[in-house]
């Protein structure tokens, strides 16, 4: 546990060079009123942080910059105690159309313009949505499309081709009778596609329904969990990557769909602000980055994460507040969205 004097030089060393991107010399620590400290004990507390692996020293007459470690210890005082966050940006998702998809993408968007960092969000998956409306339209006398909405506010169509011309009235009561027994089920449960078949009913009815049965059953068993990704160019911009074989590693990573989604899905095991610096990242990759995430959904479910991915030298004080209040306003969001349901 550092001392009070110890954990105010290290933030500051932290910030400056965050704010600079040089090794801070001990005569700028020193020259901080706010520290009330001699050159002599600056130097000397600074010995004690480089020796706890807080604070590197890259040349002998160059200042200090902070190791992953010290980036850690500060990133977790902000976590725990709020010491150092920003002020939370206004985001607003309540202006966006209504659905979940389009805010999904203007999310992405947004957070890669405020942090100009990488932002990486992922979609809630199908299997979490609920029917909200099914819609059965004769397009053509042989020709039936069923299109069907979810509580996400996906919609998903599928036509069907009949050998012959289809009765009106049987695309008007499929209408009916698929609303009645479907809307409020899963795309997931076991339920839906028990409710698709009812031996009771008459063997017209009941073929014209199992035509139909594919446009839930195929869509169910799809992959279905999504990723938005925004601000590429910052990422390599800002992390300055220059080793080529780092590079193919990164471009390889954002190509890979499951590798993101799987980084995604471990910070939804975190309760609040997750976050993994430089070395401590499982992914090679990933080793000179940062990642800071955090999960949204509904009441007591996570449905996805909104990330960003930059340099280890970030702006953690903006880039935790900014992703915290961007995954609190898409949860009020989903909320209404799947309270519309």
């Amino acid at each position: 546990m550092l001392t009070p004097r110890q954990e105010s030089i290290l933030f500051k060393v932290v910030d400056d060079y965050l704010r600079g991107g040089q090794p801070v010399p001990s005569k700028a620590i020193a020259a901080d009123p706010a520290l009330g400290c001699s050159p002599s004990t600056v130097r000397n507390e600074l010995a004690l942080l480089e020796e706890l692996g807080l604070l590197a020293h890259p040349h002998t007459s160059a200042g200090r910059i902070p190791t992953d470690a010290g980036h850690r210890y500060v990133v977790d005082r902000m976590l725990s105690s709020g010491k150092g966050l920003a002020p939370a940006p206004r985001i607003e998702l309540s202006l966006m159309r209504r659905e979940v998809e389009e805010a999904m993408r203007s999310t992405t968007e947004t957070l890669a313009q405020v942090t100009n960092l990488l932002a990486v969000v992922s979609a809630p998956s199908l299997n979490t949505a609920t029917i909200r409306h099914v819609e059965v339209l004769a397009l053509q006398p042989q020709v039936v499309l069923v299109v069907l909405i979810t509580s996400t506010g996906g919609v998903w169509k599928m036509l069907s081709t009949f050998p012959g011309a289809v009765d009106p009235g049987l695309v008007a009561w499929a209408g009916e009778y698929l609303n009645d027994r479907l809307v409020g089920l899963g795309l997931g449960a076991r339920m839906l596609r028990l409710r698709l078949v009812d031996p009771t009913l008459p063997a017209t009815e009941r073929s014209f329904l199992d035509r139909l049965a594919s446009a839930f059953t195929d869509l169910a068993s799809e992959e279905q969990d999504t990723i938005y990704m925004e601000g590429t160019a910052h990422l390599f911009s800002s992390a300055n990557v220059q080793d080529v074989g780092q590079i193919n590693q990164l471009m390889g990573l954002l190509e890979r769909r499951v590798a993101l989604l799987r980084m995604l899905r471990e910070a939804l095991g975190d309760s609040g602000v997750y976050v993994r610096i430089g070395g401590e990242n499982e992914n090679p990759a990933m080793r000179s980055l940062t990642m800071v995430a955090a999960g949204y959904g509904v009441t007591q479910r996570k449905l996805g994460a909104v990330s960003v991915i930059g340099p280890v030298r970030m702006d953690y004080a903006n880039v935790i507040t900014t992703v915290r209040e961007v995954a609190s306003e898409l949860s009020r969001f989903v909320e209404d969205a799947y309270a519309e349901n």
